[in-house]
C-alpha cells in the first residue's frame, strides 16, 4: 500500500514517528493509502528548513521566483490526467469535475501569481513640503498555509502561490482526508528544482500539525480555509501572538430568484450552484429563495432536474454526483436531513443514502436533496450542512427576502437573479456578503478580492490582495 511522505527541505521523507493515518477512497469505503501522522517534531523540521531558506528566497529577484511558479503551473498542466484521477479517487468527486475545474484552476493559480508578482506595484506619495513617500513591501518570513478537503489542490495552491511569489517560505498542511494531490505537488516541486525549504508540506491531523503551526513563534503569518469552529481555534491561539491572519470560513449562501429572471439560465445554473461537488463547496447555494409568482413552476422544474442527476462511480463518464468525502461527513449530512423533517420540512426529492454495493462501491453516497416548508430561521436554514442538501422558500418582496438572506451568522457569497438593473445594484449593496454574483455563479476573475463577512472569515484572498497580505508595508519618507 502506498505511503505518502512529507516534503521538507526539498526532500520526501517519512514522519519522525513512523506512524501513519488511513486514507480512504470515499467511493469504495476502503483504505487505499497511508498518510504521515506527523507531530510537532516534523513541523519544527519544516519550520527550520523554511527559516533557513527565507533570506535567500526573499532576496531572489521576482523574475526568477516568477519562473519557478510558471514551471510548476506547466508541470501540473502536463500531468492533468494524473492529478485529476488522484483528486477524484481521494475526494470522491466526479473525475469530470476534477479534470475541468480543480486541476486547471490549481495550475492557473500558479500561473496567475507568476505574472502578478512582476506587476505588483509600490505606492508613492508626493508632498508639497519638499518630500516624497514611497512604500516598500517586504516578504514577512515563514508562512503557514492550511487548506481544506473539498477543493484540495485548488485551494492549496491558492494560498501557496502568492505566498512564495511574494518571497515568503511556506509550511503547508493539506487536509488529512485528501492529501494525494498535495503529495503529487511535492514531486512537481522537486522536478522543477524549487530551492530547498521554500515550500514544505507536512501531512497529519489538525490538532497536531495545525496547532503546532498556530502556536509556533517562528510562524508570523497564517492563511487558513476551513470550518468556522477550526478558524476560531486558530484565532484563539494566534491572536495573542499578534500573528497576521487570513481566515476563509463557512457559508450558508442564499440564491435569490426574482420572477423577471432568465428562467432557463437560472434553472440550469441553480442545479449546479446547489449540488456541484456534492454541495461540498463553501460557495454553494444552500438556501434558494424564489419569488412567489414563479415559485410553483420553478419548484416543479427544479425537482425534475435534480432527480435526473446521476449518483454513481466518480470515475465514470456521465456521473453528476460522486461520494461524500467521509463516512462521518455523510452521517452529519443525513442527520441534518432528519433534523429538517423534525423542523417541519418536506423532502421534495432525495433525502437518502444511495446503495451502490452491486457496483462494488461501498462508499458514502447521498441523493441530492431538496427540502421545502421550513422557516427561514430554523437550524436547517441557519447552520452549514456542506453537502447535497438545499432548501427552497417562496418570498414576495425585496425587503422580505433581504431579511431571509441576511439572517444567518455567515456572509460568504450570494447569488441574485433578476433582469432589473436597479434592483440588482440595490440588492447587491444590501446583502451581507463578501461576494455577490448577479445572473451567474462561480464566475471568478482571479484579480478580484475573495472572502466573507461575519462568521465567514477575516481578510481577503486573490489578486493583489493576497500579495498585500503576504507582505509587510514599510513607508519611507525622504525630504529634499
Amino acid at each position: 500500500m502506498q505511503k505518502i511522505q512529507n516534503y521538507i527541505n526539498g526532500e520526501l521523507i517519512d514522519p519522525t514517528s513512523s506512524e501513519y493515518i488511513d486514507n480512504y477512497n470515499p467511493a469504495k469505503g476502503e483504505v487505499y493509502s497511508l498518510i504521515p501522522d506527523s507531530t510537532e517534531e516534523d513541523v519544527e523540521l519544516a519550520i527550520s528548513a523554511a527559516k533557513s531558506a527565507f533570506r535567500s528566497w526573499s532576496e531572489t529577484p521576482k523574475e526568477i521566483r516568477s519562473d519557478y511558479l510558471l514551471k510548476i503551473s506547466q508541470k501540473i498542466e502536463e500531468r492533468l490526467e494524473e492529478f485529476a484521477l488522484a483528486e477524484s479517487i481521494d475526494n470522491g468527486k466526479p473525475l469530470s469535475l476534477a479534470r475541468k475545474v480543480d486541476i486547471p484552476r490549481a495550475a492557473k493559480n500558479f500561473r496567475f501569481y507568476s505574472s502578478a508578482i512582476v506587476h505588483f506595484e509600490s505606492e508613492s506619495h508626493y508632498m508639497e513640503l519638499g518630500a516624497i513617500n514611497y512604500t516598500l513591501r517586504k516578504a514577512i518570513g515563514v508562512t503557514a498555509c492550511i487548506s481544506p478537503w473539498n477543493l484540495p489542490l485548488y485551494l492549496f495552491s491558492w494560498k501557496i502561490a502568492p505566498a512564495i511569489a511574494a518571497g515568503n517560505c511556506v509550511v503547508a498542511k493539506p487536509s488529512e482526508i485528501t492529501p494525494m494531490t498535495a503529495y503529487l505537488l511535492s514531486k512537481v516541486c522537486i522536478e522543477v528544482g524549487l530551492p530547498k525549504g521554500v515550500l514544505n508540506i507536512v501531512h497529519g491531523y489538525g490538532h497536531k500539525v495545525g496547532n503546532a503551526l498556530s502556536e509556533s513563534n517562528d510562524v508570523p503569518v497564517i492563511s487558513f480555509t476551513g470550518g468556522t469552529k477550526t478558524g476560531e481555534t486558530i484565532a484563539r491561539i494566534a491572536a495573542p501572538k499578534f500573528k497576521k491572519l487570513s481566515l476563509e470560513l463557512g457559508g450558508k449562501n442564499p440564491c435569490i430568484i426574482f420572477d423577471d429572471a432568465d428562467y432557463d439560465k437560472v434553472l440550469d445554473t441553480t442545479v449546479r450552484s446547489a449540488f456541484a461537488n456534492q454541495g461540498q463547496i463553501c460557495l454553494c447555494s444552500s438556501r434558494i429563495f424564489v419569488q412567489d409568482k414563479m415559485y410553483e413552476k420553478f419548484k416543479r422544474d427544479f425537482v425534475h432536474r435534480v432527480k435526473a442527476l446521476k449518483v454513481g462511480n466518480p470515475n465514470e463518464n456521465g456521473t453528476d454526483q460522486g461520494a461524500l468525502v467521509s463516512k462521518s461527513h455523510m452521517e452529519k449530512v443525513l442527520g441534518y436531513i432528519d433534523l429538517a423533517k423534525e423542523e417541519g420540512g418536506t423532502v421534495l426529492c432525495g433525502g437518502k443514502q444511495v446503495d451502490l454495493s452491486e457496483q462494488g462501491l461501498n462508499g458514502w453516497f447521498v441523493e441530492p436533496t431538496l427540502i421545502e416548508g421550513l422557516s427561514y430561521d430554523c437550524r436547517t436554514n441557519q447552520e452549514e450542512i456542506f453537502g447535497p442538501v438545499a432548501t427552497i422558500t417562496p418570498f414576495k418582496t425585496e425587503e422580505e427576502v433581504l431579511m431571509y438572506a441576511n439572517s444567518t451568522e455567515y456572509g460568504l457569497a450570494a447569488t441574485l437573479w433578476t433582469s432589473n438593473l436597479s434592483r440588482a445594484h440595490r440588492m447587491a449593496n444590501e446583502l451581507h456578503s463578501g461576494i455577490v454574483w448577479i445572473n451567474c455563479w462561480l464566475l471568478r476573475d482571479l484579480r478580484t478580492p475573495f472572502g466573507g463577512v461575519k462568521n465567514s472569515g477575516v481578510g481577503r484572498e486573490g489578486g493583489f490582495e493576497a500579495l498585500r497580505f503576504f507582505t509587510e508595508p514599510k513607508n519611507v519618507c525622504i525630504q529634499y
